[in-house]
């Protein structure tokens, strides 16, 4: 798969990944780039024993950890040991408004997600981090206990809290709007692509005009 494809198609879990751990978006844009240069570079130790997805999500992660050592934050993500599979919890039910829905709802929603990812940041990073790759990027128990190589019954018992902590501040609407937040696409998307591509062509793995 060409680099350019594979940066469109994973740019979004990978800035959600890594705002589960960062609390700026800038930051966490700056994430997502270290850690394509990084996986980039590295790409013949990936074993296929995992998603692509998976690999980089783990790479971010660690990324975004290590920047946060780096401000001598303490980021507690406890990669504790497994107590074997679960069944998974439910994937949130998605809220799609109308095409056509009135400018009054759009703004209703814009301002509800505002407040929700608001509300998202101000978790404790071990619990925004799977919410967000719960409930935001709609992972299932296994898969955001992979990326974050916890085990799947750690994953539930911080989903189950974190869900708890954000009922007790904004109600239940909370997760109807959940999937529309931290979106990443548009001119960060574009930005990243063009940051990476012009990177790897400085060192040489790619040519000059290359699409990847």
């Amino acid at each position: 798969m060409a680099i350019e494809a594979i940066m469109r198609r994973y740019n979004r879990l990978l800035f959600r990944s890594a705002r589960g751990v960062v609390a700026d978006d800038a930051e966490a844009q700056d994430v997502v780039q270290e850690t394509y240069l990084r996986a980039f570079s590295t790409l013949a130790s990936f074993r296929g024993n995992c998603a692509l997805g998976t690999w980089l999500a783990r790479i971010a992660i660690n990324v975004a950890l290590d920047a946060q050592r780096k401000r001598q934050r303490c980021v507690p993500i406890d990669h504790s040991q497994d107590f074997g599979n679960e069944p998974a919890l439910e994937h949130m039910m998605a809220f799609n408004a109308p095409a056509n829905a009135a400018p009054e709802a759009q703004v209703e929603r814009g301002q509800m997600r505002a407040v929700l990812q608001r509300a998202i940041d101000s978790l404790p990073p071990m619990y925004r981090s799977v919410f967000i790759l719960r409930a935001v990027q709609e992972m299932s128990v296994d898969e955001t206990a992979a990326c974050l190589q916890v085990s799947a019954e750690v994953v539930k018992t911080r989903y189950l809290r974190s869900r708890s902590m954000l009922r007790d501040a904004l109600g239940a609407q909370i997760e109807a709007h959940a999937h529309e937040v931290y979106a990443f696409a548009g001119a960060r998307c574009d930005a990243v692509v063009a940051h990476v591509l012009a990177q790897l062509q400085h060192q040489g793995r790619i040519r000059p005009g290359s699409p990847g």
